[in-house]
């Protein structure tokens, strides 16, 4: 079997985000948590992924604290993955990779599902970085610094 590569001590932040849900199954998940599944019959009707393979992904979510494994909701026995305040901080990750893929992967009259402020029932604005002093960044404009343990 290959062992997988762990980017647990990387200094990059990217390449430890990509360690903890880089998996396309761990991103689903996520995204269908936001969602609303809570169950893990929910996880995997949506998905259609194989029970070994959600069971393993729901652990590594629960144990990097993306996830939480708690009581069900109506006093079952069963129990219900929720999202922790670390795995809703994906929420912008997800809404990006979703208009990207809306802006990349879809032909201008293909169908597809649409993420809508739930208020106003209108689609979001696209997502921009942004510059302290609000300016829009492109990749050009930035540049990474290496942060030392004592900054």
């Amino acid at each position: 079997m290959v062992t997988r590569t762990r980017f647990d001590d990387s200094e990059c932040p990217v390449a430890r985000s990509v360690d903890a849900i880089g998996d396309w199954w761990s991103l689903l998940i996520v995204r269908d948590a936001f969602d609303g599944s809570r169950r893990f019959g929910e996880f995997q009707r949506s998905l259609g992924v194989a029970k070994n393979i959600l069971t393993a992904r729901l652990r590594t979510l629960v144990d990097g604290g993306v996830l939480a494994s708690v009581p069900a909701s109506d006093g079952s026995a069963y129990r219900e993955y929720v999202l922790t305040p670390k795995g809703k901080a994906l929420f912008p990750v997800i809404v990006a990779l979703r208009q990207w893929g809306e802006q990349n992967f879809f032909a201008p009259d293909e169908p597809h599902s649409r993420l809508v402020d739930r208020r106003q029932e209108r689609r979001l604005r696209p997502l921009e970085v942004l510059a302290a002093d609000g300016r829009r960044l492109d990749p050009e404009d930035t540049t990474v610094h290496k942060v030392s343990p004592t900054q």
